[in-house]
This record gives structure tokens, sequence and C-alpha cells, in this order.
């Protein structure tokens, strides 16, 4: 009687996970076709993966389909990969979250010695936005800024956006100067430590923080942008270089691993994450951001999510923690949202 009941109930879970995907599948199937760049799609739920498959093409020269081993550039879905190699040489004892950005590269101007690591993380340090820095200089689409260059403009600034822990503002220079952290502290480089201490451990094999000319994207997504009726390969920027800040390729097979260790707590203790899904505040105002997370529900749903966009390409990373529902959307073209997307596949799951 037993074994029936739970033969019963396992043929009942692959008729629901059947039908999940049959609708998930619905969403995405006209958006993309086999000449059109388009999207990768991962949805967990329970552990389990309900959808993990590939809509158009990496690029229009080869027109190789995209499947669950295309890399894609994440932008600043990066930042949580960022901030967990931030923890763990917190973990380490090499790095202090009340550290001050001054304590680290001494020679920073006065204003550096009031923000600190956690202020970094949490986008409430107030550094100028390198972007803002940039006009006038040298940079181009072939002569990309690079992450020493960043500090150098931050350098050369006498005041911060804002007093350090008074406000909010979203800041890709804190992500480039926590990279430079990371190499700093631990004596390697950024790309090397994430490949020895996340990558690696997770079985990431395909996982890599791009550095141009250094080393190499397999099976790679490049951009593309949508001009009237037509697609223009648009993959690199003058601000593609930076590493910490958006650096990462990676795929659905991939952030799968990745996925399951946050739920797991494979690389540090529930305890020791709890910081990443805090959010931070300022005077009179909360902030919806922990380490490398944004944390506002959705329609009352708990969830930590994070997106990214960038010259080519648009990602996101949606976890709806209580749920066990975790949705990934990976585009190589700007005309689809996906955060909005995603928010269409957590509605089939309410």
């Amino acid at each position: 009687m037993l074994a029936r009941m739970l033969t019963a109930l396992l043929i009942a879970a692959g008729v629901s996970m059947a039908a999940d995907a049959s609708r998930i599948e619905a969403i995405f199937a006209p958006l993309a076709d086999g000449k059109s760049p388009g999207v990768a799609v991962l949805v967990r739920k329970d552990g389990k993966t309900v959808l993990e498959r590939g809509y158009g093409v990496r690029d229009l020269r080869t027109k190789a389909s995209i499947d669950a081993h295309t890399n894609f550039r994440l932008a600043s879905f990066t930042k949580q990969f960022t901030a967990m190699a931030i923890m763990l040489l917190v973990d380490d004892g090499k790095l202090r979250y009340d550290e001050s950005l001054s304590e680290i590269f001494p020679d920073f101007p006065e204003y550096g010695r009031a923000i600190t690591v956690r202020q970094l993380l949490t986008h409430t340090g107030g550094l100028p936005d390198y972007e803002d820095l940039m006009e006038g200089g040298p940079w181009t689409e072939a002569r990309q800024i690079q992450d020493d260059e960043v500090l150098a403009l931050l350098k050369r600034q006498s005041k911060p956006k804002f007093a350090a822990g008074t406000s909010w503002a979203y800041s890709n220079s804190g992500y480039v100067v926590l990279g430079l952290m990371v190499a700093k502290v631990s004596g390697v480089p950024f790309d090397e430590f994430l490949q020895r201490r996340i990558f690696a451990p997770l079985r990431m094999d395909h996982t890599v923080v791009y550095r141009q000319s250094k080393n190499e994207v397999t099976n790679r997504a490049f951009g593309h942008t949508k001009e009237a009726a037509s697609f223009v390969e648009t993959d690199q920027s003058s601000t593609s270089a930076t590493l910490g800040d958006g650096g990462i390729y990676s795929n659905l097979d991939d952030l799968a691993r990745w996925d399951e260790a946050l739920e797991r707590y494979t690389l540090l203790a529930e305890s020791k994450m709890k910081p990443a899904w805090t959010a931070a505040s300022t005077p009179g105002k909360p902030v919806a951001y922990g380490f490398g997370w944004f944390l506002d529900p959705y329609n009352g749903r708990e969830r930590v999510w994070h997106e990214g966009s960038t010259r080519g390409f648009g990602t996101v990373i949606e976890r709806f923690t209580t749920e066990k529902l975790t949705i990934v959307i990976l585009c190589n073209r700007t005309d689809l949202d996906p955060a909005k997307l995603a928010l269409q596949v957590a509605d089939l799951f309410r």
C-alpha cells in the first residue's frame, strides 16, 4: 500500500512539473527563433529543475543555439559573487565589515576614512559614480576602462557623493572597489580568488570572470540591440572590462549549482550568510538591499533578487526563498525585460 502511495505521489509530481514547464515555455517560445538572439531560462522549485532551456541563438554569425551551457555576460548579477568573496574573506579573518576604505587603500583621499566595507556592499558609502567621471577620458569600446583606473578616478575626487551612511545610491564604483579589495587582501587576482573559493568548489566549471585577451569564454553568447526590424551585435562598451561590478560570464547549468549552494549554505553557514540578506538602513529610511541582493518582496512574497543590464545583455535572478522557487533569465538582446519575464513565471506558481 505504501509503495503504491509513493508511486502515485511521484507520478503526480512528475505531471505537475511537466505542466509547469509547459506553461513556462508558452511565455518564452514566441520570443526568439533560430535566426534571432534570445534568452536562456532556468526555473527551480523545491530543489528540482522545472525548466532549463534556451530560445534563439548565441550570435548571428554562427547561429549556434542557446542552451543550458551558453555563457552570458551577467552584468550586475555579478555583484552577489563579489559580495560572497568579501564575506569569505571576513570569515577567514582577513577583512572586517567595519574596516574603512582608507585602511585598505592608505593613499585614498580623506573621505575614504568614513566609508566602510559594509557600506560599499550595501551602496550606502557615497562613492561618486565612475561612469560620471569618465567624460573626456580616453576610454572607448576598444580602449576600455580598467579597475585600477576606476580607483585612480575616485582618488582624484575630494568629496563623496553624500556622507557615508546617510543615504543610498546604487554604486558600480563601490563594487569595482570591492573587487580590488578582494585581490589586495587575498593576495591573488580577483578572478583567481573567485575560481578557487567559489566556482571550483561548486563545480561551476564554465563560469569565468572575463578578462579580454587573458582568458576565454566558452560557448559564449554575444550581446545584441534591436534596430528597426533587425538585430545588431553590440557586445562591448567602454565599461565592459571592470570586474567586481559586472565582469562574470555564466550559464544556466552553473547557476543552478550556485542556487543550490545558496539553499544549502555550502560556502558559508546560515548565520554567516544572514548579513547578505539583511536590509541596510540610513537615517529615517530603510533600504531594501543587503550584500549584493535586493530584498524587497513581490506581491507579499518574500524574495531576494538582482538584475543586470549592460550593452547587449539583460539578466536577472529571483529567489523566492520561503517558496523554494528560483528563476534565472539570461538575455543576449536588450529589447526583452528579464525582470518582467521572471515575474510572469513567478505568477504561475502563486
